[in-house]
């Protein structure tokens, strides 16, 4: 009736079936669109700079910038086209932090706005966040003692 498979041998089957991936390829596509993503976040603080703001505003301004510009990559859907192209590439780390903020939300904004968008938002950034917080509150305090 059934054909039942040894762990070797489902293995060998899993193995030949499986895509194959193409490291090099994938390597160089990855390198490829994060160092462009860089690139536009030097060119817009290059712009900023030039305009005459401080460093502090520029970094500030260039941060915001790249999170919107990932935001509406996200919104028109040409993020997750990127990201399978791209691989690791794509998440460079702010533009791919705005992705995954929206990505949940835009998937759930058929269950309205409240249950639906502001409540999956933080779905994959919200342990980042909480850990983050309560990582430089610790850090903080232990810093404080060995300063006090």
């Amino acid at each position: 009736m059934y054909n039942i498979m040894t762990k070797k041998e489902y293995e060998k089957y899993a193995e030949k079936i499986a895509p194959k991936s193409n490291v090099v390829r994938n390597t160089a596509r990855a390198f490829v669109v994060g160092g462009l993503i860089c690139v536009v976040g030097q060119v817009i603080t290059n712009l900023l700079k030039s305009k005459g703001y401080d460093m502090d505003d520029t970094s500030n301004l260039t941060a915001l910038i790249m999170i919107l510009i990932g935001i509406i990559f996200t919104g028109l859907n040409v993020y997750d086209e990127l990201g399978k192209f791209a691989g690791a590439g794509s998440i460079v780390p702010i533009t791919g932090f705005a992705n995954s903020i929206v990505s949940p939300a835009m998937e759930f904004k058929s269950e309205g706005y409240i249950m639906g968008v502001g409540a999956k938002m933080f779905v994959i950034a919200g342990p980042v966040l909480v850990y983050g917080i309560s990582a430089s509150v610790v850090i903080g305090i232990i810093y404080y003692l060995l300063n006090f």
